[in-house]
């Protein structure tokens, strides 16, 4: 079967279930796939993981895939999508745990200068070409075939692939161009033939198959929770270029009756209808699919005011950020980035609700509140205030409780219990003041660097007990707070004369 088209060994599978054919579609691409993982991740282990759930994923749409379909193109594609939400998936949890080290990179050594500069942001990159110009090039340059060979894939005449590889360098070329990187597209294409794709594990490919002829059946908690994630993502990335052409035939018609901008008024956009998590998962999938909602901010009235639970409910990746059924205080404290206790609103602030989306490349947050300036007639400055504050102190030095950090960095924070590793005590302070003080508390203890805290406290009531905390301050961490009256920096809002 080495020589079969993927084509007819797609179909083999789909129509016969014939793990011979499909076997024979991982080992030849397996190595790609496995390679767009690894330059994601940097772990072998995920790269298995990643590759696995591609596979997995074109065995459940084998059936789906049309004769037309470049399968090294479409692979690619899935593997990246794949990558990046698992990607998405980390970050979220080594931000709700505060790590405060990212994971290492590869530990084989690049010994190409070239490779190390475009390594990093080479799927970025190819994520912003067209599906037909990312096909020619994993063609041409990820598979190292000859332009006649690519046209044959594509349907092409030998010239026309060479204009749309050519073509598709140059875009590669402007990306790291405008990211500081200046080569041309002959160094980038040798660079990416060269380096992009590595020998796959030698049992992956068998490993590979067997799951995936299953159709995931025998697949890990993991894996399986990569599928479904990136399952969604490739449906909403489909949906989107429908909706994309379909207002550009629209447009283009002129004969319709209804301005865009009544068309948008009684529609919902597509970013409005974001699920309600009710897993972890979830919330990871919401997260990966607002990077792939078109760049845009907007602030507008909600849609669902009824949605219960869903009102006030954000997702963000640091970067961007999206609110449903949100309150104008709410929205203003997330586009600040500031906790309650920081701020000063003034009277009459509206109590409708918003739905709103900031997801630019950059510069989101500062875009989002010039848009709530604008939009609501409100100047925001952030001022110096004499206000009520509490300060944290050292009463008794050398308490049990809190040592300099000696191990992994952890957090476990619930009621009653206060439990990290390698942590300023700035974060103490940060947790006293949102979630049990509700004024500003200011670390005043003079220690600096990280250390392991320990603190537990009376939990039985259904309000905090707020002296039991503060007893367990003192005695097991040797800390206090001391009511005070100091300017601290507020943010202040006002309504514009």
């Amino acid at each position: 079967m080495t020589d079969t088209p993927d084509a007819e060994l797609l179909e083999q599978f789909a129509r016969n279930h014939s793990e011979a054919a499909f076997a024979t579609l991982v080992q030849r691409h397996v190595a790609l796939v496995h390679s767009v993982a690894l330059r994601h991740t940097a772990n072998p282990q995920h790269a298995q993981d990643i590759t696995q759930a591609v596979f997995i994923i074109l065995a459940r749409k084998a059936a789906t895939l049309g004769r037309k379909t470049v399968l090294p193109g479409w692979l690619y594609h899935a593997a990246r999508l794949t990558a990046a939400n698992f990607q998405r998936a980390e970050a979220r949890r080594i931000r709700r745990e505060q790590e405060a080290f990212m994971q290492s990179s590869l530990q084989e050594p690049q010994t190409d200068a070239v490779w190390r500069e475009l390594s990093p942001r080479l799927d970025e990159a190819m994520a912003c070409l067209g599906a037909s110009e990312r096909d020619a090039l994993v063609l041409r340059y990820f598979q190292n075939k000859s332009i006649a060979e690519v046209g044959k894939f594509l349907g092409l005449a030998e010239n026309t692939a060479q204009k749309r590889v050519s073509r598709a360098l140059e875009k590669l070329r402007d990306f790291f161009t405008k990211r500081g990187v200046s080569l041309t597209t002959a160094i980038i294409a040798g660079a990416v033939s060269a380096n992009s794709v590595q020998a796959a594990p030698a049992a992956l490919a068998k490993t590979a198959t067997a799951v995936a002829v299953a159709k995931g059946a025998a697949a890990t908690t993991p894996t399986l929770t990569l599928i479904k994630g990136a399952l969604k993502i490739m449906a909403w990335t489909k949906v989107k270029t429908s909706v994309v052409i379909g207002v550009g035939l629209l447009l283009a018609a002129g004969t319709a009756t209804i301005t865009v901008k009544e068309i948008q008024e009684h529609s919902t956009y597509p970013w409005q209808d974001i699920p309600i998590p009710t897993t972890p998962e979830q919330a990871n999938v919401n997260e990966a699919m607002l990077k792939e909602f078109p760049p845009q901010v907007r602030i507008i009235p909600t849609k669902f005011p009824q949605r219960g639970s869903m009102a006030n409910y954000w997702v963000g990746d640091g970067e961007r950020v999206l609110g449903i059924a949100s309150s104008l205080d709410r929205l203003i404290l997330q586009a600040y980035q500031v906790p309650p206790t920081r701020v000063i609103f003034p009277a009459g602030l509206s109590k409708a609700q918003f739905d709103c989306i900031a997801n630019l490349p950059k510069g989101s947050f500062p875009a989002l509140q010039r848009e709530v300036e604008r939009k609501f007639g409100l100047v925001v400055t952030r001022q110096m205030r004499e206000m009520d504050v509490l300060l944290l102190k050292v009463r008794l030095p050398n308490a049990p409780g809190l040592q300099p950090a000696g191990g992994q960095t952890a957090l476990k924070i619930e009621n009653g219990r206060y439990e990290v590793k390698r942590q300023p005590l700035s974060l103490l302070a940060n947790i006293l003041e949102i979630s049990y003080f509700n004024i500003p508390v200011v670390d005043r203890t003079g220690l600096a660097g990280l250390f392991d805290v320990a603190l537990t406290w009376d939990s039985s009531t259904p309000t905090p007990n707020l002296d039991a905390l503060k007893e367990s301050l003192l005695t097991q961490l040797g800390l206090e707070l001391v009511p005070s009256r100091e300017p601290i920096e507020m943010l202040v809002v006002e309504k514009a004369q």
